[in-house]
């Protein structure tokens, strides 16, 4: 069987826990910051994990991380 290819936007935006989660960023934190309040700026920031309904998709894209 040939190798699979990653799914390069997928491979930047995502990574895998020990424990086979999807850890994601937060989204609607680059630009346009100055109308944004800084408490939801700093929610931004911290890291989170992908929804369950997403997990099997974003998995097909990252077949070795």
């Amino acid at each position: 069987m040939p190798k699979l290819k990653s799914h390069s936007g997928a491979k930047k935006r995502f990574n895998l826990t020990k424990n086979g989660k999807v850890k994601r960023a937060h989204a609607f934190k680059s630009h346009i910051l100055t109308k944004k309040v800084t408490k939801r700026k700093r929610g931004l920031r911290h890291g989170t994990y992908a929804d369950v309904t997403n997990v099997a998709a974003i998995r097909q894209m990252i077949p070795y991380k």
